[in-house]
């Protein structure tokens, strides 16, 4: 994934404005505010991943579509039936709470796309490796888990197929059980003496004898400073708009949506947007001075 100007941020900046985003992302529910969301984050992510990025939302198309459809046939409290399915009133209001549930999930799965472009291992260690350092540790081995379980999986298959103990595509379930348990238990097996290895050198190396010093790799700049006020800033607008209940919306059994409020939305979309604004405020100024020379 590419390295925007947000991305070289003090990861402070970068782990408020995330978990700000997601936890906005998820209370309001006003399909104004859901639209806009989905808007901000997929330009963000588009941004990030360039092309390689439409493959995941390919992926994630037809379940989000599965959700929206299938909501009504599990919610019934709508007033307005279009059709019946086995008897089941499908109902407006149901489908369109579908639809902005649909919204959400594809929010998070761009905000979190987006988190783990930005926020690395190594930014996640160097922010709480002071705070939480055996938190932080373990979490760090527990997200580096899965690629490294992943990559030695694909290692043993190719080991497998260069022997000739691989699996046809037109085996027998059994056969393809017996190859995944086998993957499995090497897999296993590696973890397993990996984790010995690694609490053996940890050992060796004197960890958790006494208080560990860190080496702070990033700096809070002016910058940083106040890309946090106008994250926070922002989003204390956001919050007011929600206590006043700009962003109050139900849809069963009645549709029931507040108003459009232009300063709520406003500061919402600014604060999804600081971001992209900060990386095309980067490109022009390089492109500006390009120009120049």
């Amino acid at each position: 994934m590419k390295q925007d100007a947000f991305s070289r941020c003090h990861p402070a900046v970068s782990f408020l404005f995330f978990i700000l985003v997601m936890l906005l992302g998820v209370l309001i529910q006003h399909p104004a505010f859901v639209a806009a969301g989905v808007c901000a984050a997929l330009a963000y992510y588009l941004l990030l991943t360039g092309t390689k990025g439409l493959k995941l939302l390919l992926f994630s198309l037809p379940l989000l579509i599965a959700v929206a459809v299938l909501n009504p046939l599990m919610n019934r409290t709508g007033r307005t039936v279009l059709f019946t399915v086995f008897s089941i009133p499908y109902t407006l209001e149901s489908l369109i709470y579908g639809t902005v549930l649909s919204g959400i999930f594809l929010l998070m799965i761009l905000w979190c796309g987006c988190y783990g472009a930005v926020m690395t291992s190594d930014k996640f260690t160097s922010l709480f490796a002071n705070l939480i350092p055996a938190l932080s540790l373990l979490l760090v081995m527990v997200l580096r888990m899965i690629p490294n379980f992943m990559r030695k999986g694909r290692q043993i298959t190719g080991a497998r197929m260069a022997i000739g103990k691989s699996v046809a595509g037109d085996a027998k379930y059994t056969e393809k059980a017996k190859n995944g348990m086998l993957l499995l238990g090497s897999l296993t097996d590696w973890a397993l003496e990996g984790s010995i290895v690694t609490a053996d050198s940890m050992r060796s190396r004197g960890y958790g004898t006494k208080k560990r010093t860190s080496f702070l790799q990033y700096r809070f700049t002016l910058r940083d400073g106040i890309l946090m006020f106008m994250t926070l800033f922002l989003g204390a607008g956001v919050v007011f708009s929600m206590l006043r209940g700009d962003t109050a919306a139900a849809f069963t059994p009645l549709w029931d949506v507040a108003p459009l409020s232009p300063f709520g939305l406003g500061c919402y979309l600014l604060l999804l947007l600081l971001p992209t604004f900060l990386h095309l405020k980067e490109a022009l100024t390089w492109h500006i001075l390009r120009s120049g020379i």
